[in-house]
């Protein structure tokens, strides 16, 4: 546990607590975080973790794109629900997304987990991608990425960062019963 890793965690909790509130400062609060997160991820050897920090950065940023134009319009942050056929679609083109970037790793690189980082950074760029869109079922796709974390991060000793991903577990299950709300509101007043 380094002071990098400790300011990350403070960055990382901000960033989806208010995230969780739809402030749109949340992107801001993210960008740091990855910053400091892709230097930690590059000592640890998570290439793939140290890859997807970089996408994450400019992930945040059209996301707050998004929000701040639909703030822009309507003002207020609006969630939105995801077709079925589209989810489907968007976690398969992920997996194999993830599987190529594993593969890379694997026979390129001294990667420590090359396949399980891998396929946890497309996964985890969907479910950012799905955050920037307000898509409400980022919150359950983030439960699951987030479970899986833990154990990578247990397993590479970085221990205080596997119990932010846990603390994640709880956040995500509570940003998906907030934003659950909102979405019944916002129906009630359509």
């Amino acid at each position: 546990m380094t002071p990098l890793e400790i300011f990350a965690v403070l960055m990382s909790v901000m960033g989806v607590a208010l995230t969780i509130q739809r402030n749109i400062l949340c992107w801001g609060f993210n960008i740091v975080a990855c910053a400091l997160y892709a230097y930690l991820f590059f000592e640890f050897k998570l290439y793939g973790e140290t890859l997807l920090q970089g996408i994450f950065i400019i992930m945040n940023f059209y996301g707050l794109y998004h929000w701040w134009t639909d703030h822009q319009q309507s003002h207020e942050i609006k969630i939105i629900s995801i077709a079925r056929q589209l989810v489907i679609l968007q976690l398969l083109l992920s997996a194999v997304l993830g599987l190529l970037l594993g593969l890379t790793l694997k026979y390129w690189t001294d990667a420590a987990v090359p396949l399980l980082d891998a396929q946890l950074a497309a996964f985890s760029l969907l479910a950012t991608y799905w955050t920037s869109r307000r898509y409400i079922a980022t919150w359950m796709l983030w439960v699951w990425i987030d479970i899986i974390y833990v154990g990578m991060f247990i397993y590479k000793d970085l221990l205080l960062t596997a119990g932010l991903y846990a603390g994640f577990v709880g956040l995500a299950l509570f940003g998906w019963w907030q934003w659950k709300q909102i979405e019944y509101k916002q129906l009630q007043a359509s």
